[in-house]
């Protein structure tokens, strides 16, 4: 897998929380969660979002924001409104000064507000996901970036929230999907957009060089990778794979092959904790448990036992 799908991958495992919120001006709500990654979609009316120490950002209808945790922001109807509601980690909703939360409350399925009614309509989904190869992709994200509606139409916001309200089986699987779509519609849409600092291993996809071998090492890294096999299966000689290569992805294909091995491996550590070590490092391309414990603590300063110790 890439990146991109490797991002998704511990939210459709673990589902994602996703919530409406419908809002009556002064609004106001400092979110505090430290999760990871949170996308936010205006269906109706307008709304500011706010990173911590930085630039507010306006939002209308149809508009959608990533904002990238650990640090707080403010989503509000003016980036001057008060907060009146704080978002603590585990979504739990207190005042500001820490008291009882009154004025907000659950109003419908999946949906909490002012009422059913409101001038502003929000639709939020957080993601929990925690791991070494999402790093690579959060890493070149600012705190938080917004696509208009106008530079990006996209339907996915109007059937997301058509679909959110409904309570019917299977309804979470759904709405998980949904969202991982516009998740990653949106990412790709923020990286190709021109002057954006998109990371050098999504750039180098359109290499055909690059691409391919990049293509080769993130699907297949339990292969016995050479340069010199690498370079036969794209059809390049090995000088020329080692040029285009890191003039695209700003290292060696061997250097990156490790660095993606050793972070499939953590994460494979922390989701599986009963696999076995020596399981994991044949199923990332390692000869044996004790060839990938050597390589992971050069890169971790950890052992892979004690890596993956909170998972247990």
């Amino acid at each position: 897998m890439d990146p991109l799908a490797a991002l998704l991958d511990g939210p459709r495992a673990r589902g994602a929380f996703l919530l409406r919120s419908v809002l009556t001006p002064p609004w106001s709500l400092r979110i505090e969660d430290r999760a990871p990654l949170t996308v936010v979609a205006v269906v109706r009316g307008e709304a500011w979002i706010v990173p911590e120490g930085g630039e507010g950002v306006s939002m209308g209808e149809g508009d959608v924001a990533i904002a990238r945790g650990p640090d707080p922001y403010l989503v509000a109807d003016h980036p001057e409104t008060p907060p009146q509601a704080l978002i603590l980690p585990g979504q739990e909703c207190r005042t500001s000064d820490g008291g009882h939360l009154t004025g907000l409350a659950d109003v419908g399925v999946r949906t909490w507000g002012h009422g059913t009614d409101g001038p502003v309509v929000l639709l939020t989904g957080t993601y929990g996901m925690d791991g070494e190869l999402t790093k690579r992709l959060l890493a070149a994200l600012p705190p938080v970036l917004v696509l208009r509606a106008a530079d990006w139409p996209t339907p996915l916001v109007g059937l997301l929230a058509t679909e959110i309200g409904k309570d019917v089986p299977g309804q979470e699987a759904v709405l998980d999907r949904l969202l991982d779509l516009l998740l990653i519609a949106a990412l790709r849409a923020w990286f190709d957009r021109p002057g954006t600092s998109a990371p050098a291993w999504y750039r180098a996809h359109e290499d055909p060089v690059a691409g391919q071998a990049l293509r080769l090492l993130q699907h297949q890294p339990a292969e016995p990778w050479t340069v010199a096999k690498l370079a036969a299966d794209v059809g390049v000689s090995r000088a020329a794979l080692a040029r285009r290569f890191a003039a695209a992805v700003g290292e060696t294909p061997m250097a990156y092959l490790t660095g993606w091995r050793l972070a499939l491996a953590a994460d494979l550590l922390r989701q599986h904790p009963d696999t076995t070590i020596a399981a994991i490092a044949r199923q990332v391309g390692y000869g044996s448990a004790f060839a990938l414990s050597a390589a992971f603590k050069r890169e971790f300063g950890l052992s892979p036992q004690n890596y993956r110790a909170p998972a247990r």
